[in-house]
């Protein structure tokens, strides 16, 4: 696979405390790639700096070998954050409609994200009345249907029971369609049906990336699943 993007020695502080230091992962084209660690480790930090809407107080970025400086970096992944809920006035059909036009998507890919993400239902409800797992699924449509190459995920899975995070997963597998995605997730269990590699984050450093299976190595086990390679590790 090819590297897409490369990020070297992001680092960053608040009021005099450092959140991330020193933090070096690539994405390949086609994975997904998942950011795991415990709450306060950095998770959603670190994707705010990458995608430009933070500054850094350290590091670059290079998307396939070209540096890229963090104000351009929303041209290339678009970020979607957890919790946020736009126009909430507006009916779901509207938003859905105004981000399509936005984002220059046939109405063939509005019509299916809709139909997959259980929307029907819902068009005629205004924003903020939605439950939070239909507010997910208005912002998983949104992220679907914008253009740039890297989707960044914050939390995705929140909000849903297992018959339906299993189905989000596979809408996103089906639907990315060799679109790299990189996601902030902290069920363990979750991470690991879907996720091509891991990045390990605590107290805002890289402990390990790899694949499960590298993740085994380095954490000197035979066997075992991301949690007993988490707990080992980290």
């Amino acid at each position: 696979m090819a590297e897409l993007l490369l990020c070297e020695h992001i680092a960053k502080h608040f009021a005099g405390q450092q959140v991330l230091s020193d933090i070096c992962f690539s994405v390949f084209s086609g994975e997904i790639l998942g950011i795991i660690g415990p709450n306060g480790a950095g998770k959603t930090t670190l994707m705010e700096c990458v995608s430009g809407l933070l500054p850094v107080d350290n590091g670059t970025i290079h998307w396939q070998n070209q540096r890229l400086s963090f104000s351009r970096a929303k041209q290339f992944m678009y970020y979607l954050p957890d919790g946020i809920l736009p126009y909430q006035e507006q009916r779901v059909s509207g938003v859905a409609k105004f981000f399509q036009q936005i984002y220059g998507a046939p109405d063939s890919q509005l019509e299916q994200l809709i139909k997959r993400l259980a929307l029907e239902a819902m068009l005629k409800t205004r924003v903020k009345a939605l439950s939070k797992g239909y507010r997910r699924r208005l912002l998983l449509l949104i992220g679907l249907l914008s253009p740039q190459p890297l989707l960044l995920l914050d939390e995705p899975f929140d909000g849903f029971d297992l018959r339906q995070t299993l189905g989000i997963m596979t809408l996103l597998r089906e639907t990315l369609a060799g679109r790299p995605l990189l996601l902030s997730i902290h069920q363990l269990s979750e991470a690991e049906k879907i996720c091509d590699r891991f990045l390990l984050l605590n107290s805002g450093r890289v402990t390990a990336v790899g694949s499960l299976k590298q993740l085994r190595k380095q954490a000197g086990l035979a066997s075992g699943g991301l949690e007993e390679v988490f707990l080992a590790l980290v």
